[in-house]
């Protein structure tokens, strides 16, 4: 498949409509990577990190900060694909919680994501934004395909939000999330995807803040992230910088109040060494392994 097919595919949400469709797309991105690049360029700071170089084809764009320890082979996600399904399938199974399953998770939702997002990488400048709104639409698409496979009832988009004034509801007004989580028809946890937290955490934090001053209840609230890494430097002379603020995190943590989970595909070094911050982020496998499923209890 040629790029410009690949990048017209990705460029179509209506081509990523089952968890099957996320798992077909990038069988050919990484089977057109192999052998039509003009090069890879590996992060001078953090060396598992590399960039994808794109020929004419692509007017020769350099594309997102891949982990290279994530992210799989042609070979590999063949393979790994189908048992991921097989996983997602059953994920409650007696003895399916293993680190080899754990991984798995991680890397396949990473290998898909970043294979739709390098491919929009091969768009002109001028329609970075496009890309970029795509990319982030299908990664929330994605998360509830997920979770809708393991067994949970998940929406999206609006709620209308009882308002209460000492005790009695007093109206409702329209709140707007990315994933909501469902049992008996009632929202047992909100949620917030996105493909990094740049200019969004702030946001995550608030939102629990006011949804559940405006409700008078203690509704857990939740961030799935893929990554938070982006590229700096010049030709020749790229690496990698870290998007996510620990500053903004641990003070919005202490100070306003803390969130009920934070998971990453990618998770960065100082996310599981810091005080506070290795407390209340993990990686995405902690959240279809467990903790989604002690939010509907």
């Amino acid at each position: 498949m040629k790029l410009s097919e690949l990048v017209g595919q990705a460029l179509n949400k209506d081509n990523f409509l089952t968890v099957d469709d996320y798992l077909e797309f990038p069988k050919h991105y990484l089977e057109f990577i192999k052998n039509n690049l003009q090069a890879v360029i590996v992060s001078k700071n953090e060396n598992h990190y590399q960039f994808f170089q794109y020929k004419k084809d692509g007017t020769f764009n350099v594309t997102r900060p891949i982990n290279s320890n994530l992210f799989y082979s042609l070979e590999d996600f063949e393979i790994l694909s189908k048992k991921f399904n097989e996983l997602i399938d059953s994920i409650k199974e007696k003895g399916f919680d293993t680190v080899e399953n754990r991984e798995l998770i991680n890397r396949i939702i990473y290998s898909a994501q970043q294979s739709i997002g390098a491919c929009l990488d091969a768009l002109p400048a001028n329609q970075s934004n496009t890309a970029r709104k795509i990319n982030g639409d299908l990664f929330e698409r994605f998360i509830r395909l997920i979770i809708e496979r393991c067994g949970l009832e998940v929406t999206e988009g609006t709620i209308r939000v009882p308002v209460k004034v000492e005790g009695q509801e007093a109206f409702k007004m329209n709140y707007q999330h990315d994933l909501n989580l469902i049992k008996n028809g009632e929202v047992m946890a909100i949620g917030s995807v996105k493909t990094s937290s740049k200019d969004r955490l702030d946001k995550v934090f608030i939102d629990k803040f006011l949804y559940n001053r405006l409700t008078e209840k203690s509704t857990p609230h939740f961030a799935i992230f893929l990554n938070d890494v982006q590229r700096k430097g010049q030709e020749g002379k790229y690496g990698i910088s870290a998007t996510f603020l620990p500053g903004h995190f641990k003070g919005y943590t202490v100070k306003l109040n803390p969130l009920d989970g934070v998971y990453y595909c990618d998770i960065r070094p100082n996310m599981v060494s810091e005080p506070i911050l290795k407390d209340h982020i993990k990686t995405f496998d902690h959240f279809v392994f467990s903790d989604m499923w002690d939010f509907v209890k």
